[in-house]
């Protein structure tokens, strides 16, 4: 059986909302990260960065980091384009989220992150919240015209409305992209989104 280590709102909803729409038995350990949970020593041999999400297979072995866990999870159910280049196009987008879109948040949340020089953390939140804002813009042309971010619904959409969630708790004007909100509107009909989106308290 599978085992997700998740924290309420962070971008482990994604793969949380994938294993409710997976269907299959799976557990749940919800992390404390205002308490310092996922830097115990136990949670630290299954992700040495002590961050979420991360996901035990079902030989126990650990698998960390979106880009790994959601294509995982996309194949085991059906959540994933079988197409060679429809999957490298997937692999690109998860790429840009995982590694452009998640650090400018991060920019504006966890500045100490990138420097020690507290002086510097309010122009580096002041550059995240633009960066973070026009990358969701980019996403928002990506849903022009279409219903998901591939061919059809697929692990993508889950990583995408984690990032609308964040900017909408921030307060940014996310209901001025129309696609991107249109998209995160078709999510919030689904069973399994509307399931974590009650577990995890996420307001959108």
């Amino acid at each position: 059986m599978l085992t997700l280590y998740y924290a309420p709102g962070a971008c482990s909803m994604a793969p949380h909302i994938v294993l409710e729409e997976g269907g299959e038995k799976y557990d749940a350990r919800r992390m404390d990260l205002s308490k310092g949970e996922q830097r115990t020593p136990e949670y630290m041999k299954i992700h040495p960065l002590g961050r979420v999400p991360a996901l035990r297979l079902d030989d126990g072995a650990p698998l960390t980091e979106n880009t790994a866990i959601l294509p995982y999870l996309g194949k085991r159910f059906g959540l994933w384009p079988a197409d060679p280049v429809k999957e490298a196009q997937a692999l690109s987008l998860i790429g840009f989220f995982a590694a452009t879109v998640h650090p400018a948040n991060a920019h504006i949340g966890r500045p100490e992150r990138y420097t020690d020089d507290k002086s510097a953390h309010p122009g580096l939140q002041e550059k995240g919240k633009k960066s973070f804002f026009e990358y969701l813009t980019q996403i928002d042309r990506m849903y022009a015209g279409r219903e998901w971010l591939s061919d059809k619904y697929s692990v993508l959409d889950p990583y995408a409305f984690v990032f609308y969630t964040w900017a909408a708790k921030r307060g940014q004007p996310v209901a001025e992209l129309k696609n991107y909100t249109a998209a995160k509107d078709r999510l919030l009909k689904r069973p399994a989104v509307q399931r974590v989106v009650a577990d995890e308290g996420v307001k959108v």
